[in-house]
């Protein structure tokens, strides 16, 4: 890549993202813009992966909704999420976490790492 596109790439990294992986519970204050009004959301839920890297990297976010499950995936790196904070942190040994979609209620749920 020529040298400008990743000069400009650099500008845009965040610089207050926490460490998170596959696993760890989050909670994300996303901006949403409803016509004229700007409100925040939050959306807690489980990553079930983080792919791609530098400007463009994005992770997603599983939850359960009233009994149905919801993904969402947000880019890393986006000026609308206002805060991003880890809950929990998972003790799982995959880096994609596609087996939780065939889940539901307690199976769904992953171990919390001890912290030692």
């Amino acid at each position: 890549m020529s040298k400008v596109i990743e000069q400009l790439e650099r500008e845009q990294l965040r610089e207050d993202v926490p460490r998170f992986k596959a696993g760890d519970t989050v909670r994300v204050h996303f901006q949403v813009i409803e016509g004229q009004r700007r409100r925040i959301q939050v959306y807690e839920g489980i990553v079930i992966k983080r792919q791609g890297s530098g400007a463009r990297e994005t992770f997603t976010v599983r939850k359960n909704s009233f009994g149905v499950g919801v993904e969402r995936t947000f880019p890393l790196h986006s000026p609308k999420i206002e805060k991003l904070e880890v809950t929990r942190i998972g003790d799982v040994n995959r880096a994609k976490l596609y087996y939780l979609r065939g889940r539901v209620g307690k199976k769904a749920r992953v171990r919390e790492k001890q912290q030692s």
